[in-house]
């Protein structure tokens, strides 16, 4: 794709609401030209119609087109049929092989091809309360001498929902969490279990992707294992969402059913799904960083706060 102006500011533009808002706060900040929407699309079996209007509809209020980094299948293949090409769920050091084929590894592609390190600024749609992924991104990228940038976390606010400026956000909302994949193969069974109720052919196909490949996609069992408890669930009627936070969620379904297993995620929250790069970063030698531009005080322990890292810390 050819550009009628260098890009200077990209925005992770993943369909979500989140990602919205930013767009429309770099563009407020720095005007159009210069501003890249990029987006991976993905199929539409597992991203729901009401996703894709609400990208199309932020890009035509800004003005400014949506650039995609896909897969070259993507209007083919969903995650499930990207695992099962592979045969295989995870790749290294245990990392999603369907972020890594799906989206990590177009974008990367994309930014060598079209931002050379140190030509542009990407922008995420991480806020304030999510320090641990702003530190560990801008790390990454960093070390392929990119900057980052996080204007919910890091900008004042000029606006908080796109109903100010008449856009409706998706209706996936409503049930998901994120704008995600519908059978995200990071996802817990919280999510699991409103495919199980809401997307049985997802349910089913993930059940294949175990048999096929041989391996499970969590770590304390199969689906197929889980159709009994959750039938039980959807009988007692306990809401398939992700609206309301784990804890409380399996703590309404005890009240429902009584003697649920302890499951994974109730140890620990899933992780919702995220683009990173497979690759190690490289190490950036010390005085080659560049000045750092982030809000953090400077000196000694910089790095360990710095939301904005032109390097790998120290």
């Amino acid at each position: 794709m050819s550009f009628a102006y260098a890009p200077r500011y990209v925005v992770c533009f993943s369909g979500g609401h989140s990602s919205a808002l930013v767009a429309i706060e770099v563009v407020r900040r720095y005007g159009r030209d210069g501003v890249v929407l990029l987006n991976h699309d993905i199929n539409p079996n597992v991203e729901d119609d009401d996703v894709k209007r609400f990208k199309r509809d932020v890009a035509d209020y800004l003005g400014l087109p949506i650039t995609y980094a896909s897969h070259a299948r993507w209007d083919e293949w969903d995650q499930f049929d990207v695992v099962m090409h592979a045969g295989a769920f995870k790749v290294g050091n245990g990392r999603e092989l369907c972020t890594h084929r799906l989206k990590t590894d177009p974008f990367e592609r994309w930014l060598e091809a079209h931002a050379p390190p140190g030509s542009v600024t990407i922008y995420y749609g991480f806020d304030s309360n999510e320090t641990d992924r702003i530190r560990r991104r801008a790390s990454i990228l960093g070390a392929h001498g990119h900057e980052t940038d996080y204007p919910l976390a890091l900008w004042p606010r000029t606006i908080a929902s796109t109903r100010e400026v008449g856009i409706e956000p998706p209706l996936d909302y409503t049930v998901w969490k994120h704008a995600n994949c519908k059978g995200c193969l990071k996802a817990g069974w919280q999510h699991w279990y409103c495919v199980y109720c809401l997307r049985p052919d997802l349910w089913e196909k993930g059940k294949l992707a175990e048999e096929e490949i041989g391996y499970t996609i969590h770590a304390d069992g199969p689906l197929a294992d889980r159709e009994p408890m959750f039938e039980a669930m959807r009988a007692a009627g306990v809401e398939p969402t992700e609206r309301v936070p784990s804890g409380a969620f399996w703590a309404t379904a005890r009240r429902a059913l009584r003697r649920l297993p302890l499951l994974e995620e109730e140890k620990k929250d899933a992780r919702p799904c995220e683009c990173v790069f497979i690759r190690r970063p490289k190490r950036v030698a010390r005085g080659h960083e560049g000045p750092c531009t982030c809000l953090a005080p400077p000196g000694e322990g910089h790095a360990l706060s710095c939301a904005r890292v032109l390097g790998v810390a120290a």
